[in-house]
Protein backbone atom coordinates (compact mmCIF):
# COMPACT_ATOMS: atom_id res chain seq x y z
CA UNK A 1 0.00 0.00 0.00
CA UNK A 2 1.22 3.48 -0.88
CA UNK A 3 1.54 5.95 2.01
CA UNK A 4 3.06 9.16 0.73
CA UNK A 5 6.21 7.99 -1.06
CA UNK A 6 6.43 4.80 1.03
CA UNK A 7 5.13 1.39 0.03
CA UNK A 8 4.23 -0.87 2.95
CA UNK A 9 2.57 -4.27 2.80
CA UNK A 10 -0.31 -4.70 5.25
CA UNK A 11 0.51 -1.55 7.22
CA UNK A 12 -0.65 -1.22 10.81
CA UNK A 13 -1.52 2.40 11.65
CA UNK A 14 -1.67 4.11 15.01
CA UNK A 15 -5.00 5.95 14.94
CA UNK A 16 -4.98 9.69 15.63
CA UNK A 17 -6.42 10.32 19.10
CA UNK A 18 -6.93 13.68 20.76
CA UNK A 19 -4.77 14.16 23.87
CA UNK A 20 -3.09 10.79 23.23
CA UNK A 21 -1.07 10.62 20.01
CA UNK A 22 1.49 13.28 20.75
CA UNK A 23 5.12 12.85 19.67
CA UNK A 24 6.33 10.90 22.75
CA UNK A 25 3.52 8.36 22.44
CA UNK A 26 3.92 8.05 18.66
CA UNK A 27 7.64 7.31 19.09
CA UNK A 28 6.88 4.64 21.70
CA UNK A 29 4.37 2.96 19.39
CA UNK A 30 6.74 3.12 16.42
CA UNK A 31 9.43 1.44 18.49
CA UNK A 32 7.04 -1.48 18.91
CA UNK A 33 6.17 -1.73 15.23
CA UNK A 34 3.50 0.82 14.29
CA UNK A 35 4.08 1.32 10.55
CA UNK A 36 2.31 4.67 10.16
CA UNK A 37 1.43 7.34 12.72
CA UNK A 38 -0.83 10.38 12.59
CA UNK A 39 -0.89 13.46 14.81
CA UNK A 40 -3.73 14.43 17.09
CA UNK A 41 -6.37 16.28 15.10
CA UNK A 42 -5.70 19.99 14.65
CA UNK A 43 -8.32 22.72 14.29
CA UNK A 44 -8.09 24.47 10.91
CA UNK A 45 -9.48 27.65 12.49
CA UNK A 46 -6.74 27.66 15.12
CA UNK A 47 -4.05 26.93 12.54
CA UNK A 48 -4.80 29.92 10.38
CA UNK A 49 -5.00 32.10 13.51
CA UNK A 50 -1.52 30.82 14.39
CA UNK A 51 -2.60 29.50 17.80
CA UNK A 52 0.60 28.25 19.45
CA UNK A 53 -0.81 25.01 20.89
CA UNK A 54 -2.10 23.92 17.48
CA UNK A 55 1.08 24.91 15.68
CA UNK A 56 3.01 22.78 18.17
CA UNK A 57 0.76 19.79 17.44
CA UNK A 58 2.15 19.72 13.89
CA UNK A 59 5.70 19.10 15.09
CA UNK A 60 7.20 15.69 14.54
CA UNK A 61 10.58 14.00 14.65
CA UNK A 62 12.43 13.04 11.47
CA UNK A 63 12.38 9.45 12.67
CA UNK A 64 8.57 9.37 12.57
CA UNK A 65 8.14 8.94 8.82
CA UNK A 66 5.76 7.93 7.41
CA UNK A 67 3.57 10.35 9.32
CA UNK A 68 0.36 12.22 8.56
CA UNK A 69 -0.89 15.47 10.05
CA UNK A 70 -4.64 15.45 10.63
CA UNK A 71 -6.84 18.54 10.41
CA UNK A 72 -10.54 19.20 10.93
CA UNK A 73 -12.95 22.05 10.35
CA UNK A 74 -16.29 23.07 8.88
CA UNK A 75 -15.34 25.95 6.57
CA UNK A 76 -13.94 25.01 3.16
CA UNK A 77 -11.66 28.06 2.54
CA UNK A 78 -10.28 27.73 6.08
CA UNK A 79 -9.58 24.02 5.62
CA UNK A 80 -7.84 24.71 2.30
CA UNK A 81 -5.66 27.38 3.91
CA UNK A 82 -4.89 25.08 6.85
CA UNK A 83 -3.86 22.30 4.46
CA UNK A 84 -1.39 24.67 2.81
CA UNK A 85 0.09 25.49 6.23
CA UNK A 86 0.37 21.77 7.03
CA UNK A 87 2.07 21.11 3.70
CA UNK A 88 4.93 23.40 4.73
CA UNK A 89 5.74 20.99 7.58
CA UNK A 90 6.41 18.27 4.98
CA UNK A 91 4.51 15.35 6.46
CA UNK A 92 4.02 12.34 4.20
CA UNK A 93 0.30 13.05 3.88
CA UNK A 94 -2.48 15.28 5.15
CA UNK A 95 -5.37 13.43 6.76
CA UNK A 96 -8.85 14.99 6.82
CA UNK A 97 -10.89 14.17 9.90
CA UNK A 98 -14.49 13.51 8.89
CA UNK A 99 -15.11 11.05 11.70
CA UNK A 100 -14.72 12.64 15.14
CA UNK A 101 -18.05 12.07 16.93
CA UNK A 102 -17.53 14.52 19.81
CA UNK A 103 -20.47 16.91 20.24
CA UNK A 104 -18.45 20.15 20.36
CA UNK A 105 -16.90 19.23 17.00
CA UNK A 106 -19.93 17.89 15.15
CA UNK A 107 -22.32 20.68 16.19
CA UNK A 108 -20.38 23.04 13.91
CA UNK A 109 -20.48 20.57 11.03
CA UNK A 110 -16.88 19.43 11.46
CA UNK A 111 -15.58 15.90 12.08
CA UNK A 112 -18.43 13.41 11.73
CA UNK A 113 -20.81 16.37 11.49
CA UNK A 114 -20.00 16.64 7.81
CA UNK A 115 -21.60 13.22 7.27
CA UNK A 116 -24.89 15.14 7.22
CA UNK A 117 -23.66 17.02 4.15
CA UNK A 118 -21.79 14.64 1.82
CA UNK A 119 -21.68 17.13 -1.11
CA UNK A 120 -19.82 19.56 1.17
CA UNK A 121 -17.44 16.77 2.24
CA UNK A 122 -16.66 16.01 -1.40
CA UNK A 123 -16.25 19.67 -2.32
CA UNK A 124 -13.93 20.30 0.63
CA UNK A 125 -11.80 17.24 -0.14
CA UNK A 126 -11.58 18.10 -3.85
CA UNK A 127 -10.43 21.64 -3.14
CA UNK A 128 -7.82 20.52 -0.63
CA UNK A 129 -6.39 17.88 -2.96
CA UNK A 130 -6.06 20.50 -5.69
CA UNK A 131 -4.49 23.05 -3.32
CA UNK A 132 -1.56 20.95 -2.08
CA UNK A 133 1.14 18.89 -3.75
CA UNK A 134 1.45 16.17 -1.09
CA UNK A 135 -0.95 13.21 -0.75
CA UNK A 136 -4.25 13.65 1.06
CA UNK A 137 -6.22 10.95 2.87
CA UNK A 138 -9.62 10.91 4.57
CA UNK A 139 -10.73 9.25 7.80
CA UNK A 140 -14.47 8.96 8.28
CA UNK A 141 -17.29 6.76 9.55
CA UNK A 142 -19.86 4.73 7.63
CA UNK A 143 -22.61 7.31 8.19
CA UNK A 144 -24.30 9.64 10.64
CA UNK A 145 -26.72 6.98 11.88
CA UNK A 146 -28.27 3.74 10.64
CA UNK A 147 -30.84 5.66 8.61
CA UNK A 148 -28.23 7.88 6.94
CA UNK A 149 -25.77 5.43 5.39
CA UNK A 150 -24.96 5.74 1.70
CA UNK A 151 -21.44 4.42 2.03
CA UNK A 152 -20.89 2.98 -1.44
CA UNK A 153 -21.73 6.27 -3.15
CA UNK A 154 -19.67 8.25 -0.63
CA UNK A 155 -16.62 6.04 -1.20
CA UNK A 156 -16.96 6.39 -4.97
CA UNK A 157 -17.11 10.17 -4.70
CA UNK A 158 -14.18 10.35 -2.28
CA UNK A 159 -12.16 8.18 -4.64
CA UNK A 160 -12.88 10.64 -7.45
CA UNK A 161 -11.46 13.55 -5.42
CA UNK A 162 -7.96 12.13 -5.83
CA UNK A 163 -7.17 11.16 -2.24
CA UNK A 164 -4.43 8.55 -1.86
CA UNK A 165 -6.28 6.29 0.57
CA UNK A 166 -9.39 6.18 2.76
CA UNK A 167 -9.71 5.07 6.38
CA UNK A 168 -13.13 3.81 7.40
CA UNK A 169 -14.19 3.44 11.01
CA UNK A 170 -17.01 0.94 10.64
CA UNK A 171 -19.32 2.65 13.12
CA UNK A 172 -21.84 5.44 12.66
CA UNK A 173 -21.49 8.75 14.47
CA UNK A 174 -24.55 7.83 16.54
CA UNK A 175 -22.69 4.78 17.88
CA UNK A 176 -19.80 6.91 19.12
CA UNK A 177 -17.43 4.18 20.42
CA UNK A 178 -20.12 1.77 21.59
CA UNK A 179 -21.58 -1.34 20.02
CA UNK A 180 -19.84 -3.39 17.38
CA UNK A 181 -18.09 -2.03 14.30
CA UNK A 182 -19.88 -3.31 11.18
CA UNK A 183 -17.10 -4.68 9.02
CA UNK A 184 -19.63 -6.25 6.63
CA UNK A 185 -19.55 -2.89 4.84
CA UNK A 186 -16.04 -3.74 3.65
CA UNK A 187 -17.40 -6.82 1.89
CA UNK A 188 -20.08 -4.71 0.19
CA UNK A 189 -17.49 -2.17 -0.96
CA UNK A 190 -15.22 -4.89 -2.36
CA UNK A 191 -17.99 -6.09 -4.69
CA UNK A 192 -18.17 -2.70 -6.46
CA UNK A 193 -15.76 -2.87 -9.41
CA UNK A 194 -15.43 0.90 -9.74
CA UNK A 195 -13.99 1.20 -6.23
CA UNK A 196 -10.24 0.69 -6.37
CA UNK A 197 -9.02 3.12 -3.71
CA UNK A 198 -6.97 1.50 -0.90
CA UNK A 199 -9.03 1.27 2.28
CA UNK A 200 -7.69 1.11 5.83
CA UNK A 201 -10.09 -0.55 8.26
CA UNK A 202 -10.68 0.78 11.77
CA UNK A 203 -12.86 -0.43 14.62
CA UNK A 204 -12.59 -3.25 17.19
CA UNK A 205 -8.99 -4.16 16.39
CA UNK A 206 -7.70 -4.90 19.87
CA UNK A 207 -5.03 -7.60 19.52
CA UNK A 208 -3.18 -9.86 17.11
CA UNK A 209 -6.15 -12.20 16.69
CA UNK A 210 -8.57 -9.47 15.62
CA UNK A 211 -5.91 -7.92 13.37
CA UNK A 212 -5.28 -11.23 11.60
CA UNK A 213 -9.03 -11.85 11.27
CA UNK A 214 -9.57 -8.47 9.59
CA UNK A 215 -6.80 -8.98 7.06
CA UNK A 216 -7.91 -12.55 6.30
CA UNK A 217 -11.65 -11.93 6.04
CA UNK A 218 -11.87 -8.43 4.57
CA UNK A 219 -10.10 -6.90 1.54
CA UNK A 220 -8.51 -3.99 3.41
CA UNK A 221 -5.04 -2.78 2.48
CA UNK A 222 -4.22 -1.73 6.04
CA UNK A 223 -5.64 -1.65 9.54
CA UNK A 224 -5.72 1.04 12.22
CA UNK A 225 -5.40 0.48 15.96
CA UNK A 226 -6.80 3.13 18.28
CA UNK A 227 -7.80 2.85 21.93
CA UNK A 228 -6.26 -0.62 22.27
CA UNK A 229 -2.80 0.98 21.96
CA UNK A 230 -3.19 3.28 24.98
CA UNK A 231 -0.97 1.86 27.70
CA UNK A 232 -0.32 -1.09 25.41
CA UNK A 233 2.19 -0.28 22.64
CA UNK A 234 3.01 -4.02 22.66
CA UNK A 235 -0.15 -4.49 20.62
CA UNK A 236 1.87 -3.48 17.55
CA UNK A 237 4.73 -5.93 18.08
CA UNK A 238 2.28 -8.76 18.76
CA UNK A 239 0.28 -7.93 15.62
CA UNK A 240 3.37 -7.67 13.42
CA UNK A 241 4.85 -10.93 14.73
CA UNK A 242 1.60 -12.79 14.12
CA UNK A 243 1.04 -11.32 10.66
CA UNK A 244 4.59 -11.96 9.44
CA UNK A 245 5.51 -15.25 11.10
CA UNK A 246 2.32 -16.55 12.72
CA UNK A 247 4.25 -16.14 15.96
CA UNK A 248 2.53 -15.47 19.28
CA UNK A 249 4.51 -13.19 21.59
CA UNK A 250 4.32 -13.50 25.35
CA UNK A 251 2.51 -10.60 27.07
CA UNK A 252 4.90 -8.12 28.68
CA UNK A 253 5.89 -8.74 32.28
CA UNK A 254 5.16 -6.08 34.88
CA UNK A 255 8.86 -5.15 34.84
CA UNK A 256 8.72 -4.65 31.06
CA UNK A 257 5.61 -2.49 31.49
CA UNK A 258 7.34 -0.37 34.10
CA UNK A 259 10.49 0.00 31.98
CA UNK A 260 8.46 1.26 29.01
CA UNK A 261 6.35 3.51 31.24
CA UNK A 262 9.50 5.10 32.62
CA UNK A 263 10.81 5.59 29.07
CA UNK A 264 7.49 7.19 28.13
CA UNK A 265 7.65 9.44 31.19
CA UNK A 266 11.20 10.50 30.31
CA UNK A 267 10.19 11.30 26.73
CA UNK A 268 7.22 13.31 28.00
CA UNK A 269 9.33 15.38 30.38
CA UNK A 270 11.98 15.96 27.73
CA UNK A 271 9.30 17.10 25.26
CA UNK A 272 6.99 19.16 27.51
CA UNK A 273 9.07 19.96 30.59
CA UNK A 274 8.52 18.44 34.03
CA UNK A 275 5.21 20.00 35.11
CA UNK A 276 3.24 19.29 31.93
CA UNK A 277 5.12 16.12 31.02
CA UNK A 278 4.29 14.47 34.34
CA UNK A 279 0.70 15.64 34.28
CA UNK A 280 0.09 14.28 30.78
CA UNK A 281 1.33 10.83 31.79
CA UNK A 282 -1.67 10.34 34.09
CA UNK A 283 -3.98 9.36 31.24
CA UNK A 284 -1.49 6.65 30.27
CA UNK A 285 -0.69 5.30 33.75
CA UNK A 286 -4.25 4.06 34.25
CA UNK A 287 -3.98 1.96 31.09
CA UNK A 288 -0.39 0.74 31.56
CA UNK A 289 -1.31 -0.76 34.93
CA UNK A 290 -4.91 -1.72 34.33
CA UNK A 291 -5.98 -4.84 36.19
CA UNK A 292 -3.25 -4.94 38.85
CA UNK A 293 -4.63 -6.24 42.14
CA UNK A 294 -4.54 -4.06 45.30
CA UNK A 295 -3.21 -1.15 43.29
CA UNK A 296 -5.56 1.64 44.38
CA UNK A 297 -3.37 3.43 46.94
CA UNK A 298 -0.27 3.29 44.76
CA UNK A 299 -2.26 4.54 41.78
CA UNK A 300 -3.53 7.51 43.83
CA UNK A 301 0.06 8.43 44.78
CA UNK A 302 1.14 8.18 41.16
CA UNK A 303 -1.73 10.30 39.90
CA UNK A 304 -1.23 12.96 42.57
CA UNK A 305 2.53 13.37 42.27
CA UNK A 306 3.85 16.32 40.23
CA UNK A 307 7.51 15.33 40.56
CA UNK A 308 9.40 13.55 37.80
CA UNK A 309 11.78 11.85 40.26
CA UNK A 310 8.93 10.84 42.58
CA UNK A 311 7.02 9.39 39.61
CA UNK A 312 10.06 7.30 38.72
CA UNK A 313 10.43 6.06 42.29
CA UNK A 314 6.76 5.06 42.45
CA UNK A 315 7.09 3.23 39.13
CA UNK A 316 10.14 1.33 40.40
CA UNK A 317 8.17 0.48 43.54
CA UNK A 318 5.42 -0.98 41.33
CA UNK A 319 7.91 -3.26 39.57
CA UNK A 320 9.29 -4.52 42.88
CA UNK A 321 6.08 -4.96 44.87
CA UNK A 322 3.32 -6.02 42.48
CA UNK A 323 2.87 -8.92 40.11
Amino acid sequence: MKIGTYTIENPVFLAPMEDVTDEPFRLICQSFGADVVITEFISSDALIRNVKKNIEKMAFSETEHPIGIQIYGHDIPTMVEAAKIVEQQQPDFIDLNFGCPVKKVVRRGAGAGILKDIPKMIDMTTQIVKAVSIPVSVKTRIGWNDEMIDLIEMVKQLQDTGIQFLTLHFRTRQQMYTGKADWSWMEKISKVKEITIPIVGNGDITDYQTAKEKFENYPVKGIMVGRAAIGNPWVFSSIKAFLKNNKTLQPPSLKEKVDVTIRHLEENVKYYGERIGVKLMRRHYVQYFKGIQNFRQTKIKLLQSDSFEENKEILKFIAQNFS
